[in-house]
């Protein structure tokens, strides 16, 4: 029988930003999608603690990542750095040419709320983008779920991602949007 594969409570994780890519040997990777857009590329992976994506155009590249607080993450390069708690926004310029906006929340809900939202994201999961759902501690918990999607447009990228802590009846969503303008 194997060792559980539990996530850490969610005050002890962090929204992250990088202009660069992160090796992959700080991550613990357990699903991966790549996806070509124009000249760019976008690597999504769900780890234990959330999610790694990187975004990656010439020579050009960010790496955006919900992470424990406590990995031993490079200061140098990070572009974004806030604890997951409560709701926050942030818009930067990320390169010539490049914009980056996001928004995540970290919302709690009530037992009977929080199992509806769970079995909606892995229905959704079912159907489109990238779908992880853990192992349980036991036979008759609720696993945690990571769920990650992608949608291109002409300009743009939009990357959806939810991330499920049963036993904390919580579920955190992420919204970002890596977009082309004029130099």
């Amino acid at each position: 029988m194997g060792v559980p594969y539990l996530r850490p409570r969610v005050a002890e994780l962090v929204f992250q930003l990088y202009r660069g890519p992160l090796h992959p040997e700080f991550f613990d990777v357990l699903a991966v999608r790549t996806v070509r857009h124009g000249d760019a590329l976008l690597s999504v992976r769900i780890i234990r603690t959330g999610h790694v994506v990187t975004w990656q155009r010439q020579d050009l590249c960010l790496t955006e990542v919900t992470a424990a607080a406590d990995l031993p993450l490079p200061e140098r390069r990070r572009l974004l750095q806030q604890r997951l708690k409560g709701e926050h926004n942030a818009s930067l310029r990320a390169g010539p040419g490049v914009a980056y906006q996001t928004c995540f929340q970290v919302e709690t809900l009530p037992p009977e709320l929080f199992l509806h939202v769970h079995d909606e994201i892995l229905a959704d999961g079912g159907k489109r983008g990238l779908l992880h759902n853990f192992q349980p501690h036991h036979r008759l918990a609720v696993s945690p779920v990571s769920f990650v999607t992608v949608e291109a447009r002409p300009d743009c990228l939009f990357l959806t991602t939810f991330h499920t802590f049963p036993d904390e009846h919580t579920v955190v969503k992420s919204q970002s949007l890596i977009e082309r303008r004029g130099s």
